[in-house]
């Protein structure tokens, strides 16, 4: 299986933000879409950087509250690690589990088309293995 799967199933709406855009707006959005990471773009939605919770916390105990106006651009990670969406999951799995972070911004040329967290690639996963299973106990019940 590959990426491409998991975006099936999942909304076509990215959340995205500018570099320019602040990080409370960073933090107003992950708590309105309920999400975890937010990927900047430039006006092609070609990836700029990321901002996720995990940074939102580690900004505001080193520099207080103030950073809350400071632009994304500013302190996003920009060493974004991508994928696309031929890619297999089990090769996504190891990159995040290794790089231990929790997003996937998905790119198609340049162009942001999906993000996938570890929490969709585990729904799949899981999904994939109660097929097989399923698929193993109808092939024995008919042998």
């Amino acid at each position: 299986m590959t990426v491409s799967s998991i975006l099936q199933g999942k909304s076509k709406d990215i959340v995205t933000l500018t570099p320019a855009s602040t990080l409370g707006d960073a933090v107003k959005s992950l708590a309105e879409h309920r999400i975890g990471a937010i990927v900047v773009v430039d006006p092609d939605m070609a990836v700029e950087g990321i901002i996720s919770e995990r940074d939102v916390v580690r900004l505001l105990n080193e520099r207080g509250m103030s950073v809350l106006a400071t632009p994304v651009g500013e302190v996003m990670t920009r060493a974004v690690v991508t994928c696309t969406p031929d890619e297999i999951i089990p090769a996504i799995m190891e990159r995040m589990t290794r790089g231990r972070f929790r997003h996937v911004p998905v790119v198609a040329g340049d162009r942001l088309v999906g993000i996938i967290s570890i929490g969709d690639v585990v729904k799949h996963r899981l999904e994939e293995m109660e097929r097989e299973s399923a698929a193993l106990r109808d092939y024995i019940m008919t042998a």
